[in-house]
């Protein structure tokens, strides 16, 4: 089939290599304009752009497609199918007609669980023991459209959202050629979505990784495992940023309160008080139970072992900042 594929980031790209090497030919990739990213605001190339370049294909970036010149350019590929991973564009009812077999969606969870732009970080969040790709026809709705294919895959103790955004992204490009060689076949077959189990990944911001210690020990951690590489959970130390890159649970030494309040009163510490900091990692008193950490960062500085950090920094009875 003579396809199209739009994507930006690096969740696409493995999907787009899995597309060069089949049988179909991808004749034009679409991407999101460029833009300035760092300290620097340097301009720098997204993922599925460079790939494309690498592998020869034509990089279309339009800024909309709600245009009628963007509609009327994408109509004028005379495509068979458009594959669309991660774009971050939405596209309008014109444009997900242009196509003669209509645009396909790899999704990163089971719909209709997590639709939504964070799908792999929600399912961490939840504590979702399983997630996996679905490969849907797209219609206007935000990820509603009939389902082609759908594949699971366990998701691990030690999880983080970077080493499952990887796994599901490679599954991705696999699912998508299985996927198409049916469609091209002739014996693909759609289902309409269950209509219970919906839930929706809303989009992840910064203020979503502020730890609060208040939680219990296992939701931190998730929230910890969820968040690597990126916004990266963080707390406060004296004031200045620490973001925790990596954590495992640990017994607490005696419980610990659910406010700093009730801390006063029972004398259990209070949530954020550091227990213990050892070579083993830095234990930190959670609403319930607690939390070890074993890899963090200072603002400013570059990220290290817990048996590393507290050579330079004393935390005896220290206690992190609970979120507002």
């Amino acid at each position: 089939m003579k396809l199209g594929f739009a994507g930006t980031p690096p969740f696409a790209v493995p999907a787009l290599d899995a597309l060069a090497r089949s049988a179909h030919r991808i004749v034009a990739v679409f991407t999101q304009p460029d833009r300035p990213a760092g300290r620097g605001q340097v301009t720098h190339l997204g993922a599925v752009k460079q790939r494309a370049l690498e592998l020869g294909i034509p990089v279309h970036q339009p800024r909309s497609f709600k245009t009628p010149d963007a509609e009327a350019a994408l109509r004028g590929l005379d495509l068979d199918a458009l594959v669309v991973a991660a774009y971050g564009l939405i596209l309008p009812p014109g444009a997900l007609a242009a196509p003669t077999l209509g645009c396909f969606n790899i999704h990163a969870s089971l719909l209709p669980r997590w639709r939504g732009a964070a799908p792999i970080q929600r399912a961490l969040l939840a504590g979702d023991r399983f997630t996996g790709i679905t490969i849907m026809r797209m219609e206007a709705g935000l990820d509603t459209g009939p389902m082609l294919a759908v594949r699971s895959l366990d998701i691990g103790t030690r999880e983080t959202g970077g080493t499952l955004h990887d796994r599901l992204a490679a599954l991705g490009g696999e699912l998508i050629v299985e996927t198409l060689d049916a469609v091209a076949n002739g014996v693909a077959r759609e289902q309409p979505q269950p209509e219970v189990g919906v839930t929706y990944a809303e989009k992840i911001n910064k203020a979503d990784a502020v730890i609060d210690w208040r939680n219990d020990a296992e939701r931190v951690l998730r929230q910890v495992r969820a968040f690597n590489p990126w916004p990266i959970a963080q707390t406060l130390l004296d004031g200045a940023q620490l973001r925790v890159w990596e954590a495992e649970l640990a017994p607490p030494a005696f419980g610990a309160a659910t406010s700093i309040e009730a801390a006063a009163t029972t004398g259990a510490p209070a949530p954020g008080t550091v227990l213990e900091a050892s070579n083993d990692g830095i234990d930190v008193a959670c609403g319930r139970g607690a939390l070890r950490i074993l890899r963090l960062q200072l603002a400013g500085r570059k990220p290290l072992a817990a048996r590393e950090f507290i050579r330079a920094q004393r935390l005896g009875g220290v206690r992190f900042a609970c979120a507002p």
